[in-house]
């Protein structure tokens, strides 16, 4: 627990024995049969704000939200705020601008019978400008009739949407989810979704009408396709080309046996615009068609239902997906030729049974398969599945979402931290055949945007860790096992399928130092020490090769060029890292006490470190880099292996006038004592002087942050944030100095480290400047530019503004202790009511009048003592 010193403690003694879940504890519990999660009406914004946080998104603010709906690992969906389906995602990749013709409509009937399909207004962004627009935008539903106007509103991991029209005498309300539910990775890894649609009859007359899902063959692109049945639906299907296995791809969607549907599995044949104008003739009609399959090369399918609603009377109808693609093409694969720097598997390699994942199959393949096909067969077995267990599942599901969204913290924190949660539904995330966790930085447009699981930005990432404990768990083994080499050499990106890598680049000195001190971490979470005794070995290993690579000279801080997350090499001793190493030591000998290892030399290396960094690399207000790069182990920068390619002629002149490229020097970097954060919520003492760790994030505060970005330079990557809008810079020089080539991303905005610093500051009880970087950063991200659930940095949903999650102990100091069965809470925000998860259940915690209380509504949790800290 990051304690400053002389903080008075106050313990609460609880009863030996567990907290654990019971039917009457739980409020607000959905009903199986339920149209939406409680609590999702929507309520107006806010007054006096464009748009509350965590409220609705209306109007222009509806723009260009994509919810993500799908499964952990296994590909996904976005539900749009009009209602639309878009970002289908189901081939093990990203496919950010395929959004198939597939719809749901209804007709009321009567003398003249009005139809319309079940979205709001196609956005206006969409007509012109995107792919296939300036050949009139053939192929999609945009010509047909919509309801007049929509509403969004997100509690994921359901999402509610309420669409009106003056000329419908039914109002409607959508709600799309798929499950989540913390610690259990499998079944929040389904290959499935679901969208509930609620008719609600607001005349004074009884209402006949037809409501249609309705999809063409969309999975059938490149190979032969066909359209099959199964139970009260359609299979979209393309079989497996020659020679291409991974192009099989099955698709269903189907809804309740209670609703009688009709099924029409084959759209007319034809030319030019026959399929979509024959079966809006067949919906505007109010007609229900019975069509059989074809053999092969249907255009489309449909289901109808037919609706008869009193005045006042409500009825739900469920359209089910559930997708299969067993195979793929996806292989990365960097094996060294000769196999001597690879992992030592005798010796090194931890089963799956030390990390709670032994009912997995053991992966033999080339390329990767995910998960979900060594539990399921078929399509139809996993819809089989979908539907036995639905109401089990909406019901886990939502027990998360509400106790998730009773939290009293401020809203705008409760937004980021569910937003950037979506990043789980994502191709971002894979889970190959084994069971085991791989992923990607982010998501390009249509394929993964660098690979590996990369350790130094999963290390902001603080999601996984406690709502799938071992899936992060997985991570550690993949780094410490196939990843590292017998000499504690760490690559920093794992090959996929996960295997022993070639170790022939640098190590990254942030993501190996912040592995160690996660182990730490993941023992507190999990309480596991079977496993922290069998990983031990290899954590030291690592520390002592960062040692002997970055501080030969044993001075506790990395001096010889150390490569990190801005792909670049920092020559000399800089805070941020330094703190990464301090960190790690400290880490070290937290587990090599409660292990009774001779931990002497770490000791030894941690004082002097805390010394060198607070008297050297400090300059009163905030932390600074002391560049280096002659009378070091290493060549001569210009000579040296980089990312940052071979120095010119140009860029030798600099060299030899400021030294090398691509470093930050006398410069305020928000980073700059990351390594303090990723300890504290590791559960690590902080070994830095508070009061500095505290002024450097103030001082990010004042000279980083900035209200607008007009007049601001950026050669780089200003996407991200620019022009009117706020956002805060990864660097700035407030004292002078600024290089001629800083590192390479400088001037830029990330959502990862903007969320990093607010959580740090918040730990630092600097609550107000914590939430202004929380609400520069989000109103960026409100819906009329961005997606609101899709933060992007190298590429869509990137993992690294998983850090939010870090919010949550950031403001309550919640840290859940599995080896001690000890709750922490230390508030900086007075009385509050909070999110928890732990690796055997979750919960809420209700801080009030300087007492806790846990409420359990799901598993167990063991809590011995609660200690509160102020």
């Amino acid at each position: 627990m990051s304690n400053s010193t002389g903080r008075r403690t106050f313990i609460k003694k609880v009863g030996l024995g567990s907290f654990a879940a019971v039917a009457s504890g739980v409020t607000g519990a959905v009903a199986a049969e339920s149209a939406r999660a409680p609590g999702l009406t929507p309520e107006p914004d806010a007054p006096g704000m464009e748009r509350a946080y965590n409220g609705v998104y209306t109007g222009a603010y509806l723009n260009r939200v994509a919810f993500p709906v799908g499964g952990l690992g296994a590909g996904m969906f976005c539900l749009e705020g009009t209602g639309a389906v878009s970002h289908m995602s189901i081939n093990h990749r990203p496919e950010v601008f395929f959004e198939p013709n597939i719809f749901a409509a209804l007709c009321v009937k009567g003398h003249q019978p009005i139809a319309k399909v079940l979205e709001g207004p196609v956005p206006e962004w969409k007509i012109f400008g995107q792919r296939g627009t300036g050949n009139g935008a053939s192929g999609t539903s945009y010509g047909l009739p919509r309801f007049g106007s929509a509403s969004f509103r997100a509690r994921f991991p359901f999402a509610t949407i309420e669409l009106e029209d003056p000329e419908m005498p039914l109002k409607v309300t959508l709600t799309g989810w798929s499950p989540f539910i913390p610690g259990d990775e499998d079944n929040s890894g389904l290959p499935a979704g679901a969208l509930e649609y609620t008719f609600t009859n607001r005349s004074s007359k009884t209402v006949e009408a037809v409501f249609s899902y309705n999809a063409r063959n969309f999975v059938a692109r490149g190979e032969r396709g066909r359209i099959r049945k199964t139970d009260n639906g359609f299979v979209l299907s393309q079989e497996p080309g020659k020679e291409k296995p991974f192009t099989k791809a099955d698709f269903a969607v189907y809804t309740t046996a209670d609703l009688q549907p009709v099924i029409d599995y084959c759209w007319f044949r034809g030319g030019w615009f026959d399929p979509l104008t024959m079966i809006w003739n067949t919906i505007e009609s109010g007609a229900m068609k019975d069509n059989p399959p074809a053999d092969w090369d249907a255009p489309g399918a449909s289901l109808f239902v037919p609706l008869t609603l009193a005045p006042g009377a409500q009825k739900t109808v469920r359209v089910m997906m559930a997708w299969y693609v067993p195979d793929s093409d996806l292989r990365i694969q960097d094996k060294g030729p000769d196999g001597k720097e690879h992992c030592n598997s005798t010796e090194c390699c931890i089963s799956p049974a030390d990390s709670g994942l032994e009912s997995y199959t053991k992966f033999t393949g080339d390329k990767y398969k995910p998960w979900y096909a060594s539990k399921f067969n078929d399509v139809q077995a996993v819809a089989a599945y979908w539907t036995q267990q639905y109401a089990m599942l909406k019901r886990n599901s939502a027990l998360f979402s509400d106790a998730f969204y009773s939290s009293t913290l401020p809203a705008e924190v409760i937004e980021a931290v569910a937003a950037n949660l979506t990043i789980l539904k994502s191709p971002t995330v894979l889970r190959q055949y084994d069971g085991r966790m791989w992923a990607w930085e982010g998501c390009g447009d249509d394929n993964g945007c660098c690979h590996g699981s990369c350790t130094h930005v999963w290390n902001y990432a603080q999601a996984v860790c406690h709502l799938f404990p071992r899936l992060e768990i997985g991570l550690r083994n993949t780094e410490f096992c196939e990843d590292q080499s017998a000499t504690g050499h760490q690559t920093f990106r794992a090959n996929m399928p996960i295997s022993p890598v070639k170790h022939d680049f640098h190590a990254a000195a942030d993501g190996q130092l912040g592995g160690i001190m996660k182990v730490h971490r993941e023992w507190r979470i999990h309480g596991n020490t079977t496993w922290l005794k069998k990983i031990y070995p290899l954590v030291k290993r690592s520390l002592d090769y960062c040692i002997e690579t970055w501080d030969p000279l044993h001075k506790g801080v990395l001096e010889e060029p150390h490569h990190n997350t801005y792909d670049i090499e920092f020559w000399g001793p800089d805070a941020m890292c330094t703190t990464f190493y301090l960190g790690a030591l400290q880490s070290v000998i937290a587990m090599g006490n409660f292990l009774k290892e001779n931990i002497t030399f770490y000791e030894t290396l941690l004082k002097k470190g805390k010394v060198f960094l607070e008297e050297q690399l400090y300059n009163g207000e905030f932390f600074f880099q002391k560049i280096q790069w002659e009378g070091l182990k290493a060549k001569n920068p210009a000579e040296a292996q980089s990312f940052g390619g071979a120095y010119s002629k140009e860029a030798v002149e600099i060299l030899k006038k400021e030294g090398p490229k691509y470093q930050y020097g006398r410069g305020c970097l928000s980073d700059g004592v990351l390594g303090s954060w990723i300890a504290a919520v590791c559960g690590l003492e902080d070994p830095v002087d508070p009061q500095k760790i505290s002024s450097h994030l103030l001082s990010v505060h004042r000279y980083n942050l900035k209200k607008s970005l007009r007049g601001h330079v950026n050669p780089q990557r200003p996407a991200y944030a620019l022009g009117s809008e706020g956002g805060l810079l990864l660097c700035t020089w407030p004292k002078g100095g600024k290089l001629s080539l800083p590192f390479v991303y400088s001037n830029e905005v990330w959502t990862g480290i903007e969320y990093q610093v607010a959580a740090h500051l918040m730990m630092m009880s600097k609550v107000k400047e914590g939430l202004d970087i929380v609400r520069a950063c989000r109103d960026r991200y409100n819906g009329r530019v961005r997606n609101p659930f899709n933060e992007y940095e190298c590429g869509h949903w990137y993992a690294r503004a998983m850090s939010s999650y870090g919010m949550l102990q950031g403001l309550t100091g919640l840290r859940y202790d599995a080896v001690d069965k000890t709750l922490y809470v230390r508030s900086r925000v007075g009385d509050f009511t909070s999110f928890l998860s732990t690796a055997s259940g979750f919960g809420t915690v209700t801080y009030k009048n300087k007492k806790a209380t846990l409420k359990v509504v799901h598993g167990r949790i063991d809590v011995n003592e609660i200690r509160i800290l102020v």
